[in-house]
């Protein structure tokens, strides 16, 4: 198999239960019912970042992050308020929904949902205490003291979603919560995001504050030597280069490739984690790989991706 050569330009993490880097084994077989919520989180993924796509700069964001906050919200809500946040979340309870996902059958109860959504984050909260790698995910509800929140609400969130109910003052003592709250979310992100609300984002009339922090640190099963590493063109969207620091090597990975795009997945140790990357073959390919972006593409790309030698090249 002739080695090729790939250069990262745009990198997307998918989340698809039930799949396995290439020539490896699924870990498990899921139920409808999570299935159906990873399909939602990965469709609601791709319509979020066609909204987000035109913004300048590079973008950096977390789908699941979002979808994981809001599905708290979502537990809280009820009526038209439930049903638009479902329709724009991707979330399979209702007909209209399974069908966003291209599936029939029954939509899932609020109650089924919550389960699955549940079951998805104490599953990766398990294989991440294993030390093949460190994956946490944690939630929490910031209420305020001598507000009333409703008991089903408190208890459905910490018993499917792990987030418990933190009492504080917002009125009496807004700067201190908002440091009590950035303090928790430098903690489960081992101090790597600090200073999350910022200052005046609470004030007085504050009620409750919903958080979600995810975790991760992994090495390459394949790793990168240090002294293959040197400066190399990068081209850019304009057409033009800039000479940045690229990591080289030659291993087996996943690889599949189509008339526009070459797709590389490269795991994590423990094979469970992959790093997925999408490189246009023209330079100015981009813009079409983001119209045929898709939860379906993704899942297709990855199931059609064998491992073969690959020279990687990547920042």
């Amino acid at each position: 198999m002739m080695a090729r050569r790939m250069v990262a330009a745009l990198v997307i993490a998918a989340s698809t239960l039930g799949h396995a880097p290439a020539n490896e084994p699924a870990q498990a077989n899921p139920s409808r019912e999570t299935v159906l919520v990873a399909q939602g989180n990965n469709a609601f993924a791709i319509e979020l970042y066609r909204q987000l796509q035109d913004g300048e700069g590079n973008l950096f964001f977390s789908p699941y992050s979002i979808s994981t906050a809001l599905a708290l919200t979502y537990a809280g809500a009820r009526g038209r308020t439930q049903e638009q946040m479902a329709e724009v979340l991707c979330f399979p309870t209702s007909v209209d929904g399974l069908r966003k996902l291209g599936t029939a059958g029954e939509p899932l109860t609020p109650e089924q949902f919550a389960q699955a959504f549940g079951r998805i984050i104490e599953d990766l909260n398990t294989r991440g205490a294993q030390g093949k790698y460190q994956l946490r995910i944690a939630n929490a509800l910031w209420g305020q003291k001598d507000y009333e929140f409703l008991k089903p609400f408190t208890r459905l969130v910490e018993e499917q979603y792990g987030g418990n109910l933190q009492s504080v003052d917002f009125v009496a003592a807004t700067e201190e919560t908002r440091q009590t709250i950035n303090s928790w979310v430098e903690r489960q992100t081992n101090d790597k995001i600090k200073d999350l609300i910022s200052q005046g984002v609470l004030d007085a009339m504050t009620r409750l504050v919903l958080t979600n922090a995810v975790y991760f640190k992994g090495h390459w099963a394949s790793q990168f030597e240090e002294d293959r590493t040197r400066d190399e063109p990068f081209l850019l969207l304009t057409g033009g280069k800039r000479q940045v620091p690229m990591m080289n090597q030659k291993a087996e990975f996943g690889y599949t490739e189509t008339d526009t795009l070459q797709v590389l997945e490269m795991p994590y140790v423990g094979e469970e984690l992959s790093l997925v990357i999408l490189l246009p073959k023209k330079i100015d390919g981009l813009g079409q790989l983001e119209k045929d972006l898709s939860a379906e593409a993704i899942s297709r790309w990855l199931a059609e991706a064998r491992k073969r030698d690959v020279i990687v090249t990547i920042p």
